[in-house]
């Protein structure tokens, strides 16, 4: 749309840009200063106290006058102009402000009005439906009608109920700072996803390649909407804003179409968000027939009882971290035992990789890989589709400027990060490095875009509320609530938050509307949305991470956060965040060192002094003054895996083998993992071929051991392996074999028995509450927009060894 120089001074800078990018048809509502005529008229006369009995009355007097003023002169006749073109106004003949609601091409004539003063951007207030194919309609009424037959024509206008809800609410993506929801089909970015054993799997040895450290890149990635073809039970995972819920969501939009979509499966979908789900008891079979009876199934219940047996249903369960801590067992149980009863339907979960523990055995885990060069640029050129965008050329643009930005071009692997690429591209034309600087900069140009505090500032009773508090209150709403592990706020608690914010902070009166703020400064913004009838949430459970952050940043509650928090994986990002945002002069040091410090305390528990600390110094002792061109912290980190090959001990090995880039580490750690892995799944007389293997590869690679004779161990595992028992021979003659296979593997590692010999218990608290806080650590060093060298080569010194803080 075109806008005229004389139209462009009456607007604000938001209400332009939404005009210049906008079709015509989407519905806004914007706020109006209409001009007060200037000529005499008797309702002009000047009025004074004497003239009236008391101050009440001349109070009334003045009101009475400014109505008439405003009817009679150029508002009055503005307003008439306005509902003329079919707007709508709110605030009538008795305030020169008033709300008006209509098209944007309303919107943009109304400005030819010379009574119209300014305008300000409200909100967009309604997204036109989104048209809904009748063989979409028509597929789901035959499937129900042959699940329990029916009134088809009744059975059709509920369907179509069903299927219209749906793509109301999960057919249309409006990620943050999108001009407009837009349908989930046009901007969709194919979806590609590993398995497990594909993510675990190294890259080849001999890539000396700078690899990311944190990457989910494997050689095997598979487009998703065929995973979920091929497998009835999926657990997808993936890191923050991976785009787990919008793959489910997708999914459901195939099922729906039948034979013209591409999944293969007659099932009727289902989505569910598990955030939801905060009572201790839920019954799936009830909450999924409301869901039906809303849209007017008649017998729904009925219904869903038989379609759950016919194992016609497609079960999307999306956001299992998001359930709230004290209920998640009960939850799980629920689902558990749901999935038991109704095991021929289809199941896809999703949750947080950090979040999740296997839960549910008969699941296939597979985690979203990062979005590759391709993906990015489909994503890019699906963001940038105006006709102003076309004409600029302005993902071609991003593009180029990403390619140019390596560390903005890491952070563009997901699309929640991808998203907000492209919201600061779009309003900088540059981009940011540090991924907590990216959340920041797209939150503050989120703040301004749609900022209601513009309307605000023309309420004396709300004059001293800026963009800068609403981001203070934002961050104490979420803090309190990740505190709580609440995700779900109900409009009473909000408003009740802002009213007493608002009291200690910009001297309001004594009657505060925290709703109308509410609305204001949050719901128009996308930044709260309104889930349910009163119940609000972050619209996505990134940015309530980032703002809590933040919080803890500005109030300095770092202490407090490592001390609480450390080992408490739900707590990960925020870690992640924190250590991106400290920006002053070994702010991130400190954090750095206060996380160190925890490590180091677990050394003096029962099971660090007992089991850890033996491991630590055989550690040390063994690869110090070894060949392998490593940093002595890498060889210990290898070294431990080696020992102990566990989960974050596993990961440690890897991490350091990537920031030095050397092939022997990964080998090492890796090698090692699947000996003792083959071992246990071996016949144990026939895990020596895999150990003799190992030792063999081993000795192909710069040793990370000191004074450990390979080719002497070689020589051993072979003189034993002939003398290894026959398959049918005894069981106590297998363990007598393998015992001595162990015992002769211990021996040229200066090993005993009894370090290695750690109950699962054991191994499990050593993981999460040492070897997770260095693995945080190496994560948060990387997230951090600034650590001193001296600081790092310290801890990195003392990583892994024994020694007095």
């Amino acid at each position: 749309m075109n806008i005229e120089p004389e139209q462009v001074e009456k607007i604000d800078p938001q209400l332009c840009y939404i005009l210049l990018h906008s079709q015509g048809d989407e519905r806004l509502r914007v706020v109006m200063s209409l001009a007060e005529e200037k000529g005499e008229t008797l309702t002009n006369q000047s009025l004074t106290p004497s003239q009236f009995p008391s101050r009440q009355a001349y109070r009334e007097a003045l009101i009475a006058q400014k109505k008439q003023q405003l009817a009679e002169g150029t508002v009055g006749q503005t307003i008439e102009d306005l509902k003329n073109l079919s707007l709508s106004v709110h605030g009538g003949t008795t305030s020169s402000v008033v709300v008006v609601e209509g098209t944007a091409e309303q919107i943009l004539k109304s400005l030819n009005f010379s009574g119209v003063h300014s305008a300000t951007l409200d909100q967009i207030i309604r997204v036109e439906p989104i048209p809904i194919d009748s063989k979409i309609v028509e597929y789901l009424t035959n499937l129900i009608l042959e699940i329990i037959p029916g009134d088809k024509e009744k059975v059709f206008r509920a369907s179509q109920k069903y299927v219209s809800n749906y793509y109301k609410n999960y057919g249309t993506l409006q990620v943050l700072g999108m001009r407009k929801p837009v349908s989930l089909d046009s901007i969709y970015t194919t979806v590609k996803l590993l398995s497990e054993t594909d993510n675990l799997k190294y890259i080849n040895i001999q890539n000396k390649d700078k690899i990311s450290l944190f990457s989910r890149d494997g050689n095997n990635k598979k487009p998703g909407i065929k995973v979920a073809n091929d497998q009835p039970y999926l657990m997808v995972l993936g890191a923050p804003g991976a785009g787990k819920s919008t793959f489910l969501r997708k999914i459901g939009l195939e099922a729906f179409k039948g034979q013209y979509g591409n999944y293969n499966h007659a099932c009727i979908p289902v989505f569910l968000e598990l955030k939801r789900f905060d009572k201790q008891k839920i019954n799936l079979s009830n909450i999924i027939s409301s869901i039906f009876q809303d849209c007017g199934f008649t017998n729904s219940g009925q219904l869903i009882t038989k379609a759950l047996k016919k194992g016609k249903i497609l079960i999307l369960l999306d956001g299992l971290d998001e359930v709230p801590s004290q209920t998640i067992n009960q939850v799980i149980s629920q689902i558990q035992e749901f999935i038991k009863a109704y095991k021929n339907n289809r199941f896809i979960i999703s949750c947080r990789r950090a979040a999740y523990r296997s839960y549910f055995k008969d699941f296939q885990e597979v985690e979203i890989a990062d979005f590759d060069h391709e993906q990015i640029k489909q994503f890019i050129n699906n963001w940038f589709q105006s006709d102003l965008d076309l004409r600029a050329k302005t993902a071609h643009k991003c593009w180029a400027e990403l390619e140019k930005n390596e560390k903005a071009k890491e952070l563009a692997k997901t699309p929640l990060l991808l998203t907000f690429i492209c919201l600061v591209y779009d309003e900088g034309q540059s981009l940011p490095k540090n991924r907590s600087i990216l959340y920041k900069e797209a939150l503050q140009i989120l703040l301004k875009k749609w900022a209601a505090e513009k309307r605000l500032e023309r309420d004396p009773i709300y004059g001293g509320f800026t963009t800068e508090l609403e981001e203070i209150l934002l961050a104490e709403i979420a803090f309190n609530g990740f505190k709580k592990d609440q995700f779900l706020f109900n409009k009473q608690e909000l408003t009740q938050q802002i009213k007493t914010f608002l009291a200690e902070n910009i001297n309001p009166p004594q009657q505060l509307d925290g709703e109308a703020v509410l609305n204001a400064i949050a719901i128009q913004q996308g930044i709260l949305v309104e889930r349910a009838e009163d119940i609000y949430s972050f619209s996505h459970l990134t940015l309530q991470e980032y703002l809590t952050a933040q919080y803890i940043v500005n109030n300095n509650l770092i202490e407090e956060l490592v001390i609480d928090h450390v080992t408490d994986v739900r707590w990960q990002e925020i870690f992640l965040l924190v250590a991106g945002l400290m920006q002053e002069k070994r702010g991130a040091d400190r954090l750095l060192l206060l996380m160190e410090k925890q490590a180091l305390n677990y050394l003096n528990t029962p099971t660090g002094k007992k089991r850890l600390i033996p491991l630590l110094r055989w550690a040390e002792d063994i690869t110090t003054g070894s060949p392998a061109d490593l940093k002595p912290v890498a060889k210990r980190a290898v070294a431990l895996n080696f020992a102990n090959a566990k989960a974050y001990a596993y990961a440690l090995a890897k991490a350091y083998a990537k920031a030095y880039a050397k092939a022997n580490a990964k080998a090492n750690a890796n090698l090692l993992a699947k000996a003792y892995a083959k071992a246990n799944a071996l016949a144990k007389t026939n895990a020596i071929v895999y150990f003799i293997y190992v030792a063999n590869e081993m000795n192909k690679l710069p040793s990370i051991f000191q004074n450990v004779n390979l080719q002497e161990l070689i020589h051993k595992l072979k003189q034993l392996a002939a003398k290894r028992p026959k398959e049918n021979s005894s069981e106590q003659a297998q363990k007598r074999f393998f015992q001595t296979l162990i015992d002769t593997w211990l021996e040229a590692f200066h090993l005993t028995f009894e370090m290695i010999n750690l109950s699962v218990e054991e191994v499990e608290e050593i993981d999460k509450k040492y070897s997770y806080i260095y693995w945080l650590m190496l994560q948060c060093q990387e997230a951090a927009a600034r650590v001193t060298s001296k600081t790092w080569e310290g801890i990195e010194d003392r990583m892994f060894r024994v020694v007095e803080m």
